[in-house]
């Protein structure tokens, strides 16, 4: 009988599931994506095949199959599965799942394939407990994370696991698993005999951005939304228009704390140095829907105006700071439009890092080499006994001297940090440094003896 209840609960919880619970993979042959991992001869395959998996965390965006990929290794290696979640877990459970596995290797029976999901979330006492019965093999430990696991979990961990990055489903994956849903009837939505047009199939294949519980969320809702109660056997087509107003507004993947915010600023300022203004915008404007912090991109824009324009375009820095106070000023979502100009004239202003690798080389010279004394007529000499001392004798006022430029030496050895790039403004620069520093060469240069 209470097996026969069982079953009961099983069946009305598999009922009330969504369609991306229920669509779930039941071996790895149906599994769709993650080629890099599972294709013929990849590391994850042979692993699986040999039965020698082994502890592994699996780091992708969500929706890319972590839990279910999780399921199916712990099915294809015979290895009873426990699931547990960082985030209502504590440390009691946990110790309580390890001695569950324990009493089992100790009588003979296999490891238990721990799955631990949003492992990143435990803190540092957590991961450490898994520590001992990893490293003795009393569990093999899948982890699953959506942030970079060589930031947010133990290194301890890390090295004792073997690491898979997930990538985002393609759209040929997701097209695949619309298709697969939409055709069957025992998990899917083939008992109401949708018909999913192909530009409805292409948009959410497109839009879901690689998630597939996202992608069959709005399957779901656009086939059972358009149900006819009064006649159930109405034809159900769903067509682009269904398909937009299933999806409603596009969720942004975006953790500004995370991976995202991380790498798109590493786009966004890399389009910029590159001069691609196209690319810029996009990533900005990837940020901006993601819920960037506007004085995050403001900072950035001022630093990338010295670093990479530099003098090459002068306008640069002040047109960054201006826009950095606009924004402060307005906010959003008018500062976009202050942003796009900016991203826009700095991606297409000449570039130069000349100031940023000569304050650079400058630092590195103070650091690691021997500190050189002022020149003594370099030194202040407006205080009682600094003439006594020496000190500001023989300094030339520069503006007495022709054209503003003193023949005088200002370091005391021969250096050249500054080196203007050959674009923009610096060519202009560069010419008329390199007749000052003509001028102040010469007196650098030991003058000549005369006669025997």
């Amino acid at each position: 009988m209470t097996d026969l209840f069982a079953k009961s609960e099983e069946q009305n919880f598999a009922r009330a599931a969504p369609l991306a619970a229920r669509m779930r993979p039941r071996s790895l042959a149906e599994f769709v994506g993650q080629r890099q991992l599972l294709g013929e001869g990849k590391l994850l395959r042979r692993l699986v095949a040999a039965r020698r998996l082994g502890s592994a965390i699996l780091a992708g965006p969500p929706g890319s199959g972590k839990t279910t990929l999780a399921r199916l290794l712990a099915g294809e290696t015979g290895s009873p599965f426990k699931q547990l979640s960082a985030v209502t877990t504590g440390v009691k459970e946990l110790r309580e799942a390890l001695a569950v596995s324990r009493d089992r290797v100790a009588v003979g029976g296999s490891p238990t394939l721990l799955f631990i999901d949003e492992i990143h979330r435990f803190n540092k006492s957590q991961q450490d407990a898994l520590l001992p019965d990893v490293e003795e093999g009393v569990v093999v430990l899948v982890g699953a994370t959506t942030s970079n696991p060589f930031f947010a979990v133990n290194d301890a961990l890390v090295s004792r696991s073997r690491v898979f990055m997930l990538e985002p489903l393609g759209v040929d994956d997701i097209r695949e698993l619309l298709e697969r849903a939409c055709t069957d009837a025992e998990r899917g939505l083939g008992r109401y005999h949708p018909r999913l047009e192909d530009d409805a199939l292409e948009f959410l294949a497109a839009v879901s951005d690689g998630d597939a519980r996202r992608a069959l969320g709005a399957l779901e809702v656009a086939v059972l939304s358009a149900r006819d109660e009064a006649n159930p056997s109405a034809p159900i087509v769903i067509d682009h228009a269904a398909a937009a107003e299933a999806v409603q507004r596009k969720a942004v993947r975006f953790d500004p704390t995370g991976d995202d915010h991380y790498d798109c600023a590493s786009a966004l300022i890399k389009s910029l140095r590159g001069s691609d203004p196209d690319a810029a915008m996009y990533w900005l404007a990837r940020m901006l829907e993601g819920g960037e912090d506007v004085r995050f991109l403001c900072r950035r824009l001022v630093i990338l105006a010295s670093e990479d324009v530099g003098n090459a375009d002068p306008h640069a820095l002040p047109l960054a700071v201006a826009a950095m106070q606009a924004c402060e000023f307005i906010g959003l979502p008018e500062a976009q439009l202050t942003l796009s100009q900016t991203v826009a004239y700095l991606a297409c202003a000449p570039k130069s890092n000349a100031a940023t690798v000569a304050i650079g080389e400058a630092c590195r010279d103070v650091r690691e080499g021997t500190l050189l004394p002022v020149p003594r007529h370099l030194r202040d000499g407006h205080y009682a006994g600094a003439k006594r001392l020496g000190h500001g004798e023989g300094y030339e006022y520069a503006h007495n001297a022709e054209g503003g430029v003193a023949s005088q030496d200002y370091l005391g050895v021969e250096r050249q940090y500054y080196r203007p790039v050959d674009r923009g403004f610096e060519k202009e620069l560069a010419q008329r440094l390199q007749s000052i520093r003509e001028r102040l060469n010469a007196a650098k240069t030991p003058p000549k003896q005369e006669g025997p």
